[in-house]
């Protein structure tokens, strides 16, 4: 009897574009009024969870952190740090050294990776005994306003705009099918003012957070742009709409 052939994870993301997109925000990052707004949020966290938790890792592997503050916070509470980022060819669907760090933290890459469950299990693999993952990224439920915006755009035919995201229920299931112990999983809300759509479309590409969808859609004419404007606008008062990300984050031990 013929074997059946691997299943293989479904491709919703082009890792082409999606390095592609983390190369331009290494380019806008050097502009110095540069959103950064969601990294930092993450890194903030991190910093927290590890001080609640009183682990002091000797060794890490930190993903994704644009800014570079993390690190030298890591090593100056005595920790070896490796820094690197899917821009550097870092690829979390593919198996890493083993048993190799305290810590991985990740920030803002998970959420574009095509098989997330394999990918959480390499991490798991790359931790030593006791060791401890947290990844940061945006999930389910972020940039409402946005969605609303290129429906208006779309109008009777929308098309792929927004990644699909994962929320707190799936996050949980992850973690657990990776066999991670002792997982944690919240999700906070970062709400940020707009002036204009243009203005939270330069944030996102500037965050990495912008369309790396395998099928992105066809582009937006200038008709359509204009009801996303008005759409986006309408939503907000004396000028400003508040647009929302939320920040979802999975722990969990290797045991």
């Amino acid at each position: 009897m013929a074997s059946n052939p691997p299943r293989t994870a479904p491709r919703i993301f082009s890792p082409e574009r999606r390095i592609a997109a983390r190369k331009r925000l290494r380019r806008l990052q050097a502009q110095p009024d540069a959103a950064r707004y969601m990294v930092e949020d993450m890194v903030e966290d991190v910093l927290e969870r590890l001080d609640f938790l009183r682990f002091e890792p000797k060794s890490a592997l930190v993903v994704g952190d644009y800014t570079g503050t993390l690190k030298p916070l890591l090593e100056a509470r005595g920790c070896a740090v490796e820094e690197t980022d899917p821009a550097d060819g870092f690829d979390e669907e593919l198996p890493h050294h083993e048993d190799a760090y305290d810590l991985i933290a990740s920030f803002g890459t998970l959420d574009t990776v095509n098989d997330l469950p394999g990918a959480l299990i390499h991490l798991r693999r790359a931790l030593h005994k006791d060791g401890m993952l947290i990844a940061s990224f945006s999930s389910a439920g972020s940039l409402p306003l946005l969605r609303d915006a290129m429906l208006a755009a779309d109008g009777e035919r929308p098309a792929p705009r927004l990644h699909p995201a994962v929320d707190v229920r799936s996050g949980a299931q992850l973690l657990q099918r990776a066999l991670f112990a002792d997982p944690v999983v919240d999700q906070r809300p970062l709400k940020v003012a707009f002036r204009s759509l243009e203005r939270l479309i330069g944030d996102l590409r500037a965050q990495g957070l912008g369309n790396v969808l395998a099928d992105p859609g066809p582009a937006i004419g200038k008709a359509g742009m204009q009801r996303a404007r008005e759409t986006f606008a309408a939503a907000g008062e004396n000028g400003r709409s508040v647009e929302t990300f939320e920040i979802l984050t999975l722990s969990g031990w290797k045991r």
